[in-house]
């Protein structure tokens, strides 16, 4: 099984947003931080699942775990809906690639436990201000 820990951070609302993927189990470890431009803190967490299960698609069709601190990612993705246009747009492609993974769940988890998450979304956003 995989695990995969999503977070999106924004510097403002909307500002410059990063998105921290950590991925861990079946003998990978991956991380990805990356800065997704001037955003929302919603819509960067969006960008986190996206880009998550983008790369738990590289490693496996098998077992994907998402493990959020976003409780408006988590209830999305439990009922396939999103109420933001943007957002939906995003939860579709999300959705359509996880729907390729034999068994696909998604949990929140407290802050305390998405650290690495949140430290690699972080790094993205001092990243982009240096570019």
């Amino acid at each position: 099984m995989l695990e995969v820990y999503i977070d999106g951070a924004a510097a403002g609302n909307p500002g410059p947003a990063g998105i921290g993927v950590f991925i861990r189990g079946e003998g990978h470890e991956v991380r990805v931080s990356e800065p997704v431009g001037e955003l929302d803190n919603h819509t960067a967490e969006f960008r986190a699942l996206v880009r998550g299960v983008e790369e738990a698609s590289k490693l496996t069709t098998g077992m994907v775990s998402i493990r959020s601190d976003s409780k408006a990612v988590v209830s999305a993705v439990e009922k396939r809906y999103a109420k933001n246009p943007l957002h939906m747009d995003m939860l579709d492609k999300a959705l359509r690639i996880a729907d390729g993974f034999d068994f696909f769940f998604i949990k929140w988890i407290p802050d305390s436990q998405n650290r690495a998450a949140d430290v690699l979304a972080r790094a993205a956003l001092r990243s982009d201000k240096r570019d």
